[in-house]
C-alpha cells in the first residue's frame, strides 16, 4: 500500500466513468473532482479510446489517479504483455482476475512493478445459486478469500471483492492490503446488475479502502453534489 497516496486522496470513492463518449467523461471528471481523485477506466471506454483515450484523460487531469480495469485473464506471457503494453500509462491500479492464478498474477506484477496489481476475487454479479451451477465453490466469502490469498502470496497489492466479503478478508490479509468494493450503492438506490450490494458506509465499515461507485452518481441529476453527499457520509 503506498500509504502517501492514500493520506492525500480526498475520499474513499472511486468513480466509476463506464461512458461511451470521451467528452462525457471529461464532464464527469470535471463535475466530482472536489470529491474524488481516483476514476476507473473499464473495457467500454478502453475498447473506444485505447491508451490515446486514457492519455487524453491524464493530459487533461494530471491530479487524478487511474483505475484501470481491464480484469487480465489469460496464460502468464500474454498477460505479461499486456500489461506491458500499457505501462506509459501509468495507472495506479489494474485488474487481473485472481483465478488467473498464481504465475499469471506474478506476470502483470513483474511487467508494472509501479502499478499496484489489483486481483478481482468474485464478481458482486455472482450469487450462490449461480456459483453453484458453474461448479464453483458456492460460498463467496470461502472462494473469495482462497483467491485473495493466493494473489497476495504472487505479489498482488490490492484485491476487489463484494462488501460482504471485505471483512473476511480484512481480518485474513491483514492491514497491508488495499481492499476496494464494487456492488456498493447508497441506501434507496436501484441494486442494476448487482447481486451483492452494501451502502458505501456499511462497505467502509466491513474493511475496504476504496468503493467504486458507478451510476448512482454518474447518472445523478447532479453529479458533483451527489459526490459530495456520499463522500461526507464517509468521513
Amino acid at each position: 500500500m503506498r500509504l502517501a497516496e492514500h493520506m492525500s486522496d480526498k475520499s474513499p470513492i472511486i468513480l466509476a466513468l463506464d461512458v461511451e463518449n470521451i467528452d462525457d467523461a471529461y464532464t464527469l471528471i470535471e463535475q466530482t473532482s472536489d470529491s474524488i481523485s481516483i476514476y476507473k477506466l473499464g473495457l467500454e471506454f478502453y475498447l473506444a479510446y485505447g491508451k490515446s483515450g486514457v492519455t487524453k484523460i491524464t493530459q487533461r487531469f494530471p491530479e487524478i489517479d487511474i483505475f484501470l480495469d481491464l480484469k487480465l485473464h489469460d496464460i502468464p506471457n500474454t498477460v505479461s504483455g499486456a500489461a506491458s503494453s500499457i505501462c506509459e500509462l501509468k495507472p495506479r491500479f489494474l485488474t487481473v482476475h485472481a483465478a488467473g492464478g498464481g504465475a499469471m498474477i506474478k506476470a502483470a506484477v513483474t511487467a508494472l512493478p509501479e502499478t499496484s496489481i489489483t486481483a478481482v476475487t468474485v464478481l458482486t454479479s455472482l450469487d450462490e445459486t449461480e456459483l453453484s451451477l458453474l461448479g464453483l465453490p458456492h460460498d463467496p466469502r470461502a472462494f473469495a478469500l482462497a483467491l485473495g490469498r493466493r494473489a497476495v502470496e504472487y505479489g498482488a497489492r490490492s484485491i476487489v471483492c463484494s462488501p460482504h466479503e471485505a471483512a473476511v478478508l480484512r481480518s485474513q490479509l491483514g492491514s497491508h492490503v488495499t481492499i476496494i468494493t464494487p456492488g456498493v450503492r447508497p441506501r434507496g438506490s436501484d441494486k442494476g446488475d448487482q447481486s451483492r450490494v452494501m451502502s458505501p458506509d456499511e462497505a467502509i465499515s466491513q474493511g475496504a479502502n476504496f468503493v467504486v461507485i458507478g451510476r448512482p452518481i454518474t447518472q445523478a441529476l447532479n453529479p458533483g453534489k451527489t459526490a459530495e453527499e456520499i463522500r461526507s457520509s464517509l468521513i
